[in-house]
């Protein structure tokens, strides 16, 4: 069998074990211990976020920062369309109704204009959301100053799903920092790995003491399990914070094998007229989690032809994500486009690829998925 190379796979820095081991030779193996303390620290210095929780999953986190502002049942909340389910699917769990928007061109992020058509008719409706979730796609920030200065007007906080950005930076600001309350993911494939897990941040340490007390089955502080609110295991092992910990140290220099990544491709196809690389706002820096491109319209290939090529040799490729108001089970709630006609999420989902973005891809690798690429050109 061929050499499968894998779109973003785990890369282990080294110190992992250290941490692991010192949890095992402690007995620190529930979901609390120096390691989760450790963790979630280590995370607020190096994103300047004052108080962080860590947990199960990205998902639980977008789930806990909605309890945190209040959104419940029969409430609205507005999201980013271009994302993967994970960061619609808690606004369902509360009860509450998910608005989608659109995405623009120039960031593939959240589109200002949309969201100010979804505000317009909230209030024509009398319906305004208790949050907006903005993703940083791709690990490339949202605009933020025009997004906020929209949420700002209407008094709306902002929830940062920075769950694949985590070390890109807004205008020198570190991702995950710049809403009201900000999540990441240490999924498999992102950029580190708990091998599954998540973070909340914020500057308000009153969320960050009520989603401790929610993620660890809202127990009150009495000798006996006393509850008196819907509580959730949502909190991270000790153990797996420990990986958490020593990937953490690597972090910068998974951000640099990424953006030579993203280089490599930009120049090896910098020639090929069917072919835009993702564009990169001069706002931001990037941690380039994945290289994703766009076949452009009338070209004789297509994004399938590339993965198809692709899957030949084992090599993973992926579709740009499928917007949510395009997925069969969030088709009924509002949908808010950036064009009079289609959607820029639409027509992004429909020309876009993510590339092969292994931090572990040799020389040979990466040259060996550009020529099967230019092949069909």
């Amino acid at each position: 069998m061929k050499k499968r190379i894998y779109l973003a796979s785990p890369h282990m820095g080294g110190e992992e074990l250290k941490y692991i081991n010192e949890a095992f030779d402690t007995n620190w193996v529930a979901p609390l211990g120096p390691n989760v303390t450790g963790f979630e620290n280590e995370m607020c210095e190096y994103t300047g976020a004052k108080v962080a929780t860590a947990t199960v999953s990205g998902t639980s986190a977008i789930h806990l920062a909605l309890k945190c502002l209040g959104v419940g049942q029969g409430d609205v909340v507005f999201c980013s369309t271009l994302t993967f389910s994970a960061t619609a699917n808690p606004i369902i769990y509360q009860g509450a109704e998910p608005v989608f928007i659109d995405s623009n061109y120039e960031t593939w992020n959240m589109c200002p204009i949309a969201l100010q058509k979804a505000f317009d008719d909230a209030e024509k409706n009398n319906k305004m959301p208790k949050a907006v979730v903005v993703v940083n796609l791709y690990g490339q920030s949202a605009d933020y100053d025009a997004l906020k200065a929209i949420c700002d007007k209407y008094n709306v906080p902002i929830i940062e799903d920075a769950a694949e950005s985590l070390g890109a930076t807004y205008k020198g600001k570190q991702t995950g920092t710049i809403g009201e309350i900000g999540i990441y993911s240490f999924n498999g494939n992102k950029i580190i790995t708990t091998s599954g897990g998540g973070m909340m941040v914020s500057d308000n340490e009153e969320y960050t003491k009520k989603a401790l007390f929610w993620a660890t089955q809202s127990r009150e502080n009495e000798r006996h399990y006393e509850h008196k609110e819907l509580g959730y295991n949502y909190r991270m092992s000790n153990v797996v914070a420990g990986i958490g910990r020593g990937q953490l140290e690597v972090l910068d220099e998974r951000i640099a094998q990424k953006k030579a990544i993203f280089d490599y491709y930009t120049e090896a196809f910098k020639n090929i007229w069917d072919i835009e690389m993702m564009p990169i706002c001069e706002y931001n820096e990037p941690n380039y989690w994945l290289s994703a491109c766009t076949i452009k319209e009338g070209s004789k290939v297509k994004p399938l032809d590339i993965m198809l090529s692709l899957e030949e040799e084992n090599i993973e490729s992926r579709p740009v994500w499928k917007p949510m108001h395009l997925q069969p089970f969030f088709k009924s709630y509002k949908f808010f486009s950036s064009l009079e006609l289609g959607s820029v999420s639409e027509d992004l989902f429909d020309r876009g690829i993510c590339l092969p973005s292994d931090t572990k891809m040799t020389d040979e690798d990466i040259n060996k998925i550009i020529s099967i690429i230019k092949s069909l050109f």
